[in-house]
């Protein structure tokens, strides 16, 4: 393609912001780059200090990915496999920031839209599988979020009526349930931009949700610690990365199950296409790229790391080794064991059923809400239409069938979220390797394209998360995918 044939991606103006971040006043962004400016040959720690202030976009990303997908893998590796797993998330979480950051240093230096600059600087094609499958990922990981907020929603009215009712009942409960979840997440979703209050008040509650449950795991981890009931060395060595049950088939399919599913539910391809467009909707520029890798660190990294590894810490030192736990098939595991969990560390009913059941369906309906404005969003981008109207409307619901996900409760429970975030992992690296190779254009970034040691050391992480990101989705493939197409063949044949 020569740079005759480029056309730059008209339709959406950024400058307003998307439909669900609003932007920057103007005269509040001059001033933000006028401080920007003054700090940025101070030293380290006062531009920290200056940064702390304005976060932003890296916040946002947490309530993304702290959904159904972290929350069943971390249950799943502290329930199973005790503290050995303790290392997944952070890695997963790390690796994803330097292809984040990444996308911070191309997006801010150039002010180029990332879709437009891989359909341009790569290949359109290369452009179109990154938001195809962010778009797949996005229907895909909506499954376990229905069917995770309408289990939960059942436990806590069984805790609270005490009802008792058969399977053909329950179904219909979760179905109801389901419709009513689908109904309040396509409200909010398209309110988004109308500058409807309830809007924000409904995400304050759901982030507020979200910190109960990790406060409530937190209250356990002290609980244990003081009980003399957590080895905490055993904690320092499941920081220390190992595949436990490597030589063991049986136990290892269901061990990279949940190291996958925590791979690609600590950063998903959706979430990489949705992130830089919400660094331009804020109007950041070329002085905000200190910011925007600071941000990532400390509104992504570091909540994601300590909500995950809590979650993992309690549930390692209290239901790991019981014999149940030892015996049971990996999609036997329930929300109501893990709640046993807190009532055996001496909370009431109120917060281990009622408080933790709000916690997860916090989590769930803000990455449901997220995920349908990916969505939305993605189909506007590739064809150039402004989001906000009927189109961007309708797209929105492209996952909304995903709800009948809510009967795959009583089968598989929890367990869901594992596959289905280790599937989305599968496609994780079409979008890694399409901004390493971005990320080492030279017709793309110009001058602000890293050379030398920069540039070796960016390309050395690149590589790492590509390789790590890209051997993971081919082991869970050959050990998990192949296999089960073999036997439902054998099925069917």
């Amino acid at each position: 393609m020569t740079e005759q044939d480029y056309e730059p991606l008209e339709g959406i103006n950024l400058a307003k912001g998307l439909p669900m971040f609003s932007g920057t006043h103007p005269e509040a962004l001059e001033k933000e780059k006028a401080t920007l400016n003054a700090v940025k040959n101070k030293p380290l720690f006062t531009r920290w200090r200056t940064y702390l202030g304005m976060t932003g976009p890296g916040w946002l990303q947490s309530a993304m990915t702290l959904g159904a997908g972290s929350s069943a893998a971390s249950l799943y590796a502290g329930a199973f496999l005790g503290y050995k797993l303790l290392w997944v998330q952070p890695l997963a979480m790390l690796l994803g920031l330097v292809m984040l950051s990444a996308m911070v240093h191309q997006t801010l230096s150039t002010g180029s839209r990332p879709f437009d600059a891989m359909r341009h600087y790569l290949h359109p094609s290369i452009a179109w599988a990154w938001a195809i499958a962010a778009l797949a990922s996005t229907v895909i990981w909506h499954i376990p979020q229905y069917a995770l907020a309408a289990g939960m929603t059942e436990d806590m009215i069984k805790a609270v009526t005490q009802a008792e009712y058969g399977a053909g009942t329950q179904q219909i409960v979760l179905l109801l349930l389901g419709i009513g979840f689908l109904l309040i997440s396509i409200f909010v979703t398209w309110s988004y931009g109308s500058g409807h209050k309830g809007v924000r008040i409904y995400e304050r509650i759901l982030k507020g949700f979200v910190w109960l449950i990790i406060a409530a795991f937190a209250i356990v981890v002290i609980n244990r610690t003081l009980a003399h009931k957590i080895e905490w060395s055993q904690v320092a060595k499941g920081l220390i990365p190992n595949i436990p049950h490597f030589d063991d088939p049986a136990k290892n399919a269901k061990t990279i199950s949940v190291i996958m599913g925590a791979f690609a539910g600590a950063v998903g391809i959706n979430m990489t296409f949705l992130f830089p467009y919400t660094l331009l909707a804020r109007g950041w520029g070329r002085e905000h790229r200190g910011l925007g890798k600071f941000d990532l660190a400390t509104g992504m990294l570091i909540p994601y790391s300590i909500a995950t590894g809590l979650i993992i810490i309690a549930t390692g030192s209290t239901i790991f080794g019981r014999p149940e736990i030892a015996e049971m098939k990996s999609t036997s595991l329930s929300p109501t064991m893990a709640a046993s969990m807190l009532q055996d560390a001496g909370l009431n009913i109120f917060f281990s059923r009622i408080i933790f059941g709000l916690g997860i369906v916090g989590m769930v309906l803000s990455s449901i809400t997220m995920q349908m404005l990916v969505a939305g969003f993605a189909v506007c981008e590739m064809f150039k239409v402004e989001p906000g109207g009927k189109l961007y409307k309708w797209a929105c619901l492209i996952p909304a069938p995903a709800f009948l996900g809510v009967l795959f409760w009583s089968k598989v429970g929890y367990w869901i979220a594992i596959p289905t975030s280790a599937i989305c992992g599968v496609m994780l690296p079409i979008a890694y390797i399409g901004f390493f190779l971005l990320n080492n254009s030279r017709r793309y970034l110009m001058s602000d394209k890293p050379t030398g040691t920069k540039a070796a050391a960016w390309n050395l992480a690149m590589l790492v998360a590509i390789i790590v990101s890209t051997a993971c989705a081919g082991y869970y493939v050959y050990t998990s995918v192949i296999p089960y197409m073999q036997k439902l063949i054998g099925t069917t044949g």
